[in-house]
């Protein structure tokens, strides 16, 4: 019990180190980050409840004003601007990932776990995204669509590094992937 909490604060710790990455920021006021390969692998690695647990814990500490997304950003504020929609997703989009990697057992966990993380961290991930964009910049649902495009290309490369880097966690020390425990 106390390994799984320490690796969900851990988990929570490594999505504010990738915030550290410089940030670049669209025109409509979206970031690209690295914190969303730290999403992807919270569910590949911890595992579905514990892989939400983690960013929840991560939005938490967000939402009290910690400076821990990219470029320093934290605070309340945050909820209700351009990337208040990923923020909303982030939990479930961990979840999902590790859902799909703790139930598929019949691929390599290379594949499973790029694959969650397609599924995770874009397909469920950007309707959040989407519907806060259009919320906040009170645009269409299909102009915040076309706005979001920008961001399959990173998120996809994403996928795969959460992927690989799952498999190699897994390969060198097995027992620290809890979504294949």
């Amino acid at each position: 019990m106390e390994r799984k909490i320490a690796l969900i604060a851990l988990f929570a710790a490594f999505i504010a180190a990738l915030g550290l990455i410089p940030k670049f920021t669209l025109a409509f006021g979206i970031p690209i980050t690295a914190q969303s390969l730290g999403i992807m692998l919270c569910g590949t690695v911890l595992g579905a409840k514990r892989g939400a647990l983690a960013v929840l814990l991560f939005l938490l500490l967000v939402a009290m004003g910690l400076p821990l997304l990219a470029g320093g950003r934290g605070g309340l504020g945050l909820f209700v601007s351009p990337s208040a929609g990923f923020l909303i997703g982030w939990p479930v989009a961990a979840f999902v990932t590790g859902l799909i990697v703790e139930k598929w057992r019949a691929a390599p966990l290379s594949i499973v776990a790029g694959i969650g993380s397609v599924i995770g961290g874009i397909i469920v991930l950007y309707p959040f995204g989407i519907i806060g964009l259009s919320i906040v910049l009170e645009k269409s649902i299909v102009e915040s669509t076309l706005l979001m495009a920008a961001f399959i290309p990173g998120d996809a490369i994403k996928a795969v590094l959460a992927g690989a880097i799952t498999a190699a966690l897994a390969k060198a020390r097995p027992m620290s992937v809890l979504s294949r425990a």
